[in-house]
């Protein structure tokens, strides 16, 4: 509250900042536009002194006028993408994504499954060895557990094995 000293107080006060903004303001404003509303008499000036009386105490949803559009002004500066660390936060600019696998065993002929008139050749075909110029041995913290051969899992898997493992279904 502005216009208290002591006992003494302004006449109709005292005025919280908002009604000594709107007071300067508006009164700016109706000097420096007198030609256009002069024709209708004393309604702005007290249009004037009512928004005056309004602001005094204003609460909009909670909050004071002048914190919201504080708040909006803020919110309208940030930037897009938020804030990370008191820094703008920004996209990382893209990269290739680059990664390498080596298969080191193979399922055993008698499980492996074949198509009607594949030869049998073809799944002993060489495996494929890692590109030249590259190590891959670095990255391998242990070394790899024997080959273990697997086994049929599931009922339908057991079945083709029987099948192979006897020269097929009669």
């Amino acid at each position: 509250m502005l216009g208290k000293v002591a006992d003494w107080r302004i006449p109709l006060g005292p005025y919280t900042p908002a009604q000594i903004a709107v007071a300067v303001g508006g009164g700016f404003l109706l000097v420096k536009s007198i030609h256009w509303w002069l024709w209708m008499g004393p309604v702005p000036i007290v249009a004037w002194v009512l928004v005056i009386w309004v602001v005094r105490r204003p609460k909009i949803a909670g909050r004071v006028p002048v914190q919201a559009a504080v708040g909006w002004v803020l919110l309208g500066w940030q930037p897009r993408g938020g804030r990370i660390g008191g820094r703008a936060a920004r996209d990382r600019g893209p990269r290739p994504l680059l990664g390498a696998f080596t298969i080191e065993g193979a399922l055993a002929p008698d499980l492996a499954v074949t198509a009607p008139g594949a030869r049998r050749s073809a799944l002993r075909a060489p495996l494929p060895q890692p590109a030249a110029g590259r190590s891959f041995a670095r990255h391998r913290t242990r070394p790899a557990a024997p080959a273990v051969l697997a086994r049929p899992v599931s009922g339908v898997q057991q079945l083709v094995a029987l099948a192979q493992q006897t020269g097929g279904v009669r």
